[in-house]
């Protein structure tokens, strides 16, 4: 630790001692007058697009602004007058007239995006996805979205609920932080389950940050956070179709409506339902492969701009997923709470309502405040096998923000109070695990910009946990620009989280396994303390060309180290299942690199490679943790012509992972303790007409590898052998699935 404090004392030195001074562009804006002539306008903001760096002119019209490195587009924006855009890669004095908004139609400014981009300003480490990226593959839920993204590693828990689950360095879904539009989304009870809920199409765009990211968003992120961008209803289709199918028997359809009411008013309004009712066994085990039922989603969106800056939004959403799996002729009717056939039933319905009211001075365009607040309603209601499990949470969320400047926008800060009310009930069988956990909190973050430079983004929260007691959150983010596209970034943070050990470990129910607590302090929830760790990391993105065509590389090295984690242990007993205190190390080293190349106008090319070192002290032991795999190779190549076809093919290696032991079980229940490595494939095609209609058709595990017998004595499921959770690999095999999509601008 001392030697990592002293590498970011060091970096945060450099700056002052490598930095000239900046050029300056200076001049004056006019207003045209009614009668022809042209007057200093006053209080006109002045900044380079997508950047920080931003002036005011004075009381003569006049303005003084640094000349940025990452932008040679400059803004003039005044409250009643037309915005204008400029090009000033070399004038160091510029004469400009802005006209009333009244006098002028609207003016639409088109840029073509790159489907993942790097950005090269945020002293964050962020990856944006857009729609582009998302429909390179089937993405059907948010769980499904990063089949082209090397960043995430997606998995199921096991081999009976179909439930997905996502990793980021090595680590667990639970351990990043997701949220919708900077408000939670998967957590609680949710934190598995979430990702299901949040339909494909209905995403607008993505914002992936590995490790902590900021205090203003709350102390739970660890890995890192997946923000997701809901689409708008002022500027989305007024009408979007998605139909889907797979041979597996899975059928969805997803409708947008969005209408733009008047000038301050729009709303929309976004439908999903899922069908599913074939059951399917391929490897001829005698369950299904998948589980059968149906999901219908729904959201309503309202939002308003007004006058004088005020914007406020209020949205609901509802959600209800069905569930059947089990053996293939399992009957919940007839077989529900008897030894005749194993089934699994899952219901869960959740509803979530949130507003989000915020002022923005117009003329003051660093200076903002606002309030969100959500409330949630989650209950789910599930056996497996013989087993039980209900769960039901109620949350509420508030934070309120308010953002301004010291002396000047070199100097920004974000301030604020937050609070997470969450009331949590659960019964698994006979016991009875309920709590409330409340937690108000006051948070401090200050941004400081060199010259577009160098930033520093350092943030401090306290909070007070009514269960575990006050704690402190630090995170320090810093960024500096040795070029233009050369850009180094370090952090340092911590996070902290209260595990909820059934619901992210839905997979143990699927099992004969004895679900053993240490518990330590019954006033803590399952008698266990939260989860804290740290993480820190260094990361360098370099954007060039190659004849004359644009390529970025990152490279990246993050760390994150273990204060205390809820252990998740298979090993000790092969019919137990032990969660405990750390006792102990554990932690996750995770390095990677990646290529994104534009190898001609039309072929986009991916290249990534990640090692991932992650052990957990398990009973006393240092071992690689379960299901990780060490290494992990990535390829993607987009191709698209001038007649709107597309084909995108993946490639997904991933090395041997550890499995727990079955050494104590019968000869034909035993498993290898190290899996075999595999390659993965996806690969889509589909075509366009007149940017309103598409067909897509696309197969995923082109080469149909799959894990052979995942379930462990599926010919005795009410035996104490029976285990569906050492899930390593696919299960379903090679899947063909086809599509159409249809929009009205």
């Amino acid at each position: 630790m001392k030697f990592i404090i002293s590498i970011l004392v060091i970096w945060f030195l450099i700056p002052f001692t490598a930095l000239s001074q900046s050029e300056k562009v200076t001049g004056v804006v006019f207003e045209k007058l009614e009668n022809g002539t042209a007057s200093p306008l006053i209080a006109v903001n002045v900044y380079w697009m997508n950047t920080n760096i931003v002036s005011v002119t004075d009381a003569n019209g006049r303005f003084e602004i640094e000349k940025s490195t990452a932008s040679e587009t400059l803004i003039f924006s005044a409250y009643s007058f037309e915005n204008d855009t400029i090009y000033s890669g070399f004038e160091k004095e510029i004469i400009i007239t802005l006209q009333s908004s009244s006098t002028l139609e609207e003016v639409v400014i088109v840029q073509e995006r790159d489907a993942t981009a790097t950005s090269f300003i945020n002293p964050l480490r962020v990856d944006n996805i857009n729609e582009k990226e998302l429909q390179k593959a089937a993405c059907c839920s948010l769980s499904e979205s990063f089949e082209t993204n090397p960043t995430i590693d997606v998995s199921f828990t096991d081999a009976v609920t179909g439930t997905r689950q996502i990793q980021m360095l090595g680590l667990s879904g639970p351990n990043i932080q997701i949220t919708r539009e900077s408000m939670p989304a998967a957590r609680g009870f949710n934190a598995i389950y979430g990702l299901e809920l949040i339909p494909g199409t209905w995403i607008e765009s993505l914002q992936l940050n590995k490790g902590t990211g900021s205090v203003v968003n709350g102390f739970e992120s660890i890995a890192g956070q997946i923000n997701v961008e809901i689409r708008k209803p002022e500027d989305t289709d007024k009408f979007y179709l998605n139909l889907f199918g797979n041979e597996g028997g899975r059928y969805e359809a997803n409708m947008h409506l969005a209408k733009k009411l008047n000038r301050k008013w729009s709303t929309g309004v976004l439908l999903h339902t899922r069908y599913n009712q074939t059951a399917n066994d391929r490897n001829k085990d005698g369950f299904m492969d998948m589980p059968i039922g149906n999901h219908f989603f729904a959201l309503n969106r309202w939002k308003y701009s007004g006058d004088n800056g005020i914007r406020w939004q209020l949205g609901v959403k509802y959600s209800a997923m069905n569930q059947q799996g089990g053996q293939i002729d399992f009957d919940p009717k007839n077989d529900e709470g008897s030894t005749t056939k194993w089934g699994m039933v899952n219901q869960v319905n959740r509803i979530e309502a949130w507003s989000k009211l915020g002022k923005v001075f117009e003329d003051l365009p660093w200076k903002s405040m606002g309030i969100q607040v959500a409330a949630v309603q989650h209950t789910q209601d599930s056996y497996f096998g013989l087993r039980n499990y209900d769960a039901s949470q109620n949350s509420l969320y508030a934070n309120a923000i308010y953002q301004s400047v010291l002396s000047n926008t070199n100097h920004k800060f974000k301030t604020g109070l937050s609070l997470f009310y969450d009331e949590y009930k659960e019964l698994l069988d006979d016991d009875v695990m309920d709590r409330t956990e409340t937690i108000p909190g006051a948070f401090f973050e200050y941004t400081y910009n060199y010259h577009n430079k160098f930033n520093i983004v350092s943030g401090i929260r306290l909070d007070h946990h009514n269960l575990f007691g006050k704690f402190l959150t630090p995170r320090l983010h810093l960024r500096y620009a040795l070029t233009e596209k050369d850009i180094l970034r370090t952090f340092i943070g911590r996070g902290q989280r209260t595990a909820n050990i059934i619901s992210e470990n839905m997979g143990v129910l699927a099992t004969s396994r004895q679900i053993i607590i240490h518990s330590e302090d019954s006033f803590k929830p399952y008698g266990l303390n939260p989860e804290v760790a740290w993480n820190y990391g260094v990361s360098y993105s370099k954007g060039f060309k190659i004849s004359e065509r644009k390529a970025t590389l990152n490279i990246e090295a993050y760390r994150t180290d273990f204060e205390n984690q809820i252990v998740y242990d298979l090993d000790v007993n092969t019919q137990e299942a032990h969660f405990y205190n750390l006792d102990g190390q554990s932690y996750s080293n995770s390095a990677s690199v990646q290529l994104d190349y534009k190898l001609s106008s039309n072929i986009d090319v991916r290249m990534a490679y990640r090692w991932n070192d992650v052990k957990t002290t398990y009973n006393g032991q240092l071992l690689d943790k379960i299901f990780v795999s060490k290494n992990r190779a990535f390829l993607n190549i987009g191709y698209e012509t001038d007649s709107d076809w597309k084909i995108d093919y993946t490639i997904n290696w991933q090395d041997k992972k550890r499995v727990p032991s079955t050494i104590t079980n019968p000869g034909s229940y035993q498993r290898e303790v190290i899996s075999p490595d595999f390659i993965n494939m996806n690969a889509q095609i589909s075509k366009k007409w007149k940017h309103n209609f598409e067909l897509y058709l696309g197969v995923e595990n082109l080469l149909n590898y799959q894990q052979k017998d995942p379930i462990i004595a599926s010919d005795s499921p009410f035996s104490e052998h029976f285990d569906s959770s050492l899930v390593w690999g696919p299960i379903f095999g090679r899947n063909t699935y086809a599509g159409l999509r249809y929009r009205i601008r």
